[in-house]
């Protein structure tokens, strides 16, 4: 019987799938120590702005370090680890490059959760499937590089823009661009700003209720669950689009059109005309859109405090510092320091492989050694002659020979005499 021959299960860019893949910066999201309730949901809101290439079901245990993390990070092809604490005067947050640095460490003067801002919003909310590609970064206000600029700024920004998957307008598709993160930079207080939006598209130069009108009616704003909007109550489709702001009948007068232009949706300014299908009910290619922007959360105010080599555990030299400012000379003496501290440790890793190479060396030439002695040794188990060994002619002893030599051999004994007196 013939062999089924087994058909290709998989795509033909798999390899370049995986290959972009494995440019995707990927993180995780850690609470490290004992925290509080508040700042435990922090790192769920974080989480889920990280989406989708973040861990967003990691569950610490008590007995997990934070070595643990940056020891099994690498091997999972995780490039960042943003962790939280809680210290005796604010919340702080350190972000790892994985896995030879650098780490900036942050510290939280303010921030917001989801819930809180969700629940002060009225029209911002989240279906879900948002969060199923990852999000745009924005910088904003950070000074562009000049020899005036702090030289930590541009890291900071690198920083950053590493967190997220690079942004390439040739080969985005529109209908993946669902949410906005924006970092802008304070230079008056000297912090910086972490805000999270969810893109929304709205038909441009419509009123609100025209608009309740062509996208259908809403499980929250009518009972109808069909996706048309209920106008059971009204006596006529002018009651509901031209009716007067505040007033419960047609009896208070129709709204005219110089008062419903407060109520459109967008400028001219916020208007574009989609290059493709959008998510959303007639957002076709081609239509004219206004774009608009609704925070979700959360919010943070972050303060850079210092910017260290290496990982933790492993640091290297400081290279910022809010607080601690040092001169020439002692950064001089620092750098000096930590290369000898590297050169020491150089040496320390080649004299070690060279020991592990010379055991695996000495251990090879013994077992070589060893099975050379069984080849050369014969089978029989007598042996070979020593050259030096007497060869006796078969003559029999006489049988008292050996008792006789063995008396002289024996040592004579002191013979005590007792003289009388």
């Amino acid at each position: 019987m013939a062999r089924k021959r087994k058909n290709r299960t998989h795509l033909k860019d798999d390899n370049a799938k995986e290959a972009t893949a494995s440019n995707v910066p990927k993180s995780i999201i850690i609470k490290h120590g004992q925290v509080g309730h508040s700042l435990a949901q922090l790192v769920r809101d974080t989480r889920k702005v990280m989406e989708p290439n973040t861990a967003s079901r990691l569950k610490e245990r008590s007995r997990n370090k934070l070595k643990d993390f940056l020891t099994m990070g690498p091997a999972l092809q995780v490039t960042h680890l943003l962790a939280f604490t809680l210290t005796a005067l604010a919340p702080s947050l350190r972000i790892v490059r994985l896995s030879d640095g650098p780490t900036l460490s942050f510290r939280v003067e303010r921030y917001s959760l989801m819930k809180d801002v969700l629940n002060t919003s009225k029209r911002a909310r989240s279906v879900g499937m948002e969060y199923l590609s990852p999000p745009l970064l924005v910088l904003a206000s950070f000074p562009p590089p000049s020899p005036t600029t702090p030289p930590h700024l541009p890291l900071l920004m690198k920083s950053f823009q590493s967190l997220f998957p690079p942004l390439s307008p040739h080969t985005l598709s529109l209908s993946s661009a669902r949410r906005v993160v924006l970092i802008s930079y304070n230079a008056e207080r000297g912090t910086v700003d972490f805000r999270h939006y969810i893109i929304k598209v709205k038909p441009y130069g419509v009123s609100k209720r025209v608009r309740r009108v062509l996208e259908g009616a809403t499980h929250s704003s009518s009972k109808s669950i069909s996706g048309v909007l209920d106008l059971g109550n009204e006596k006529d489709v002018a009651d509901f689009l031209l009716r007067k702001r505040g007033e419960p009948g047609p009896e208070g007068g129709y709204e005219s059109a110089a008062s419903s232009a407060e109520s459109i949706a967008g400028d001219e300014g916020d208007a574009v005309d989609l290059a493709e299908d959008y998510v959303g009910r007639n957002n076709k290619k081609g239509q004219r859109r206004a774009v608009r922007l609704d925070e979700v959360g959360p919010r943070m105010e972050l303060r850079l405090i210092k910017i260290t080599e290496g990982v933790p555990g492993k640091e290297g030299a400081v290279m910022y510092h809010e607080y601690v400012k040092k001169s020439k000379k002692e950064i001089a003496a620092q750098k000096a320091e930590h290369a000898a501290k590297a050169k020491l440790k150089k040496e320390r890793r080649e004299e070690q492989e060279r020991n592990v190479q010379r055991k695996a060396t000495g251990k090879a030439d013994a077992e070589e050694m060893d099975g050379e002695a069984s080849e050369d040794g014969n089978d029989d188990g007598i042996g070979m002659w020593d050259e030096e060994e007497d060869i006796s002619d078969g003559e029999d002893e006489e049988p008292g020979s050996d008792d006789e030599s063995s008396e002289d051999e024996r040592p004579a004994k002191k013979v005590k005499i007792r003289e009388k007196r």
